[in-house]
């Protein structure tokens, strides 16, 4: 229904000379969805007001709200012209008067209300449009949209999801935003959170695991109290950057969230022994970013001290569990073999603090243009691991852009997992039997064809030297013939 609109509003925005990059046409699309969004949360709102006859204060000031300057309508309901800004002072309008109208919700609203996530997301927007006229058919196209139904809610989160996998696919940058969702929901069937856990994303980019955590446990909401506790209490976030904080934060409001707790913060930021009891979750759902180098004091705030950003919110996670609590992670392949001391102090860590039951072997092409090799770790704080259950993804096929990873792809795993089920593809290994010096954890498959040893370079040299004299020999011959 929606998806041609969506279609159209790309047409606008690749016209756009102010919007270059797919990461552009989602940031721009996100904020104009927010106010058609908010437009239609106010006019529900007020009927829902009335029909319970009590007062209705609406968020936005009349001047201020979608329907008075975005899509003014004539007593027909059509748009009416003669008071719809467009060209220049629609751009004026945007820049000088309703963005910092917005964003000065921040410090007149308490934290946790939607008051406040309203300036939190207009403090990090700016407007990209150059054109009014271009923003005026970019409004137009939006209002087509409803936010009613719960049907029309969930056609719109499907449609931008789609935008933030597109963007997931163009480039580096817009990759560290998003994960695979077949990834996510088999981390999250295997986890099983419930309806009275608090689910945490420290490194949370679009809000993937929060969103997904969400459609898994609203399909097992029975009561008011579970629908009050996942709307509130259930999912929290922290994202560093700014565009990923507004695009995860758009996400869980199209996905039913009506003030998401996401906190725009620098995660690593934190001193991991200052983090209390009353700070810890019940369950960790995360793919922390790959190879970035955090800054020494960064660095002081952890006791193994390293500048690789996974390893330090690895160490983050361990410590904001609660004893008991359960933890599904995404991180390099590289990190269960390392030699540095880094590497070694945070697995034994790993090992000794909690029980490291699954290792999840992801394949070549599982995040696009990474480049990567990737693991999922599954853990239980509390108790130190005895045995690991290690399961290698075989797709059996090359992943990539137009053929990525798929829920069938991982039914297998959530299977076998449930179980510590042995096959082809999985094994356990006793944690005593890890090497105590390295504590080792390389995916090394008991069940397929050993490989071939390599031979020494100074044994391909003789190798080399052999088959010379044999040809030399062979062309004195062939001389000798002639």
């Amino acid at each position: 229904m929606f998806e041609q609109v969506f279609r159209n509003i790309d047409d606008v925005l690749w016209k756009e000379a102010g919007c270059t990059t797919e990461l552009d046409y989602v940031e721009q699309t996100s904020w104009l969805l927010f106010l058609k969004y908010l437009d239609d949360l106010e006019a529900n709102r007020a009927i829902e007001a009335d029909l319970a006859d009590r007062p209705f204060m609406p968020i936005l000031d009349a001047a201020h709200r979608w329907s008075y300057w975005g899509a003014p309508k004539d007593a027909a309901g059509k748009l009416d012209h003669n008071r719809a800004l467009t060209g220049p002072d629609l751009i004026d309008y945007v820049n000088r008067e309703l963005f910092p109208y917005l964003q000065g919700f921040r410090g007149r609203s308490e934290p946790d209300t939607i008051e406040y996530k309203i300036g939190e997301i207009f403090a990090e927007l700016k407007n990209k449009f150059t054109s009014g006229y271009s923003l005026r058919d970019a409004l137009d196209l939006v209002d087509q949209l409803r936010f009613g139904s719960q049907a029309e809610k969930h056609e719109l989160s499907e449609l931008y999801e789609a935008k933030i996998r597109k963007m997931g696919n163009a480039g580096r940058n817009g990759g560290e935003y998003y994960t695979p969702r077949p990834l996510i929901r088999a981390m999250i069937r295997v986890v099983k959170p419930t309806l009275t856990d608090r689910i945490y994303d420290g490194a949370c980019g679009s809000a993937g695991f929060l969103c997904e955590a969400y459609d898994y446990l609203n399909a097992r909401v029975k009561s008011t109290r579970d629908k009050e506790w996942l709307q509130t209490q259930a999912l929290h976030g922290k994202e560093k950057k700014s565009l990923a904080y507004v695009i995860g934060t758009m996400n869980m409001i199209l996905h039913g969230i009506d003030a998401p707790n996401i906190i725009h913060a620098n995660t690593l930021s934190e001193n991991v022994l200052d983090i209390q009891e009353k700070d810890r979750f019940d369950v960790v759902l995360a793919n922390p970013p790959f190879g970035g180098k955090e800054r020494p004091e960064i660095q002081q705030n952890f006791p193994i001290k390293t500048g690789e950003t996974a390893y330090l919110f690895l160490q983050h996670f361990i410590r904001s569990l609660r004893a008991g609590g359960t933890g599904a992670v995404v991180i390099k392949n590289t990190f269960l073999s390392n030699s540095d001391n880094a590497s070694v102090a945070l697995r034994k860590e790993l090992l000794e603090s909690c029980n490291l039951h699954t290792v999840l072997d992801m394949p070549q092409g599982t995040f696009q243009g990474a480049g990567v090799k990737t693991v999922v770790l599954f853990f239980e704080k509390g108790e130190p691991t005895r045995r690991i259950w290690y399961y290698r993804l075989d797709p059996g096929r090359t992943l990539g852009k137009t053929n990525p990873l798929n829920d069938a792809d991982m039914a297998d795993f959530v299977a076998k997992q449930a179980s510590f089920a042995r096959g082809l593809n999985s094994w356990s290994v006793a944690a005593d039997s890890l090497d105590p010096a390295t504590f080792d954890l390389t995916v090394r498959n008991p069940n397929a064809p050993e490989a071939e040893a390599l031979r020494s370079p100074a044994e391909i040299l003789d190798e080399i030297a052999r088959l010379d004299t044999e040809s030399a020999k062979v062309l004195a011959r062939v001389k000798e013939l002639l």
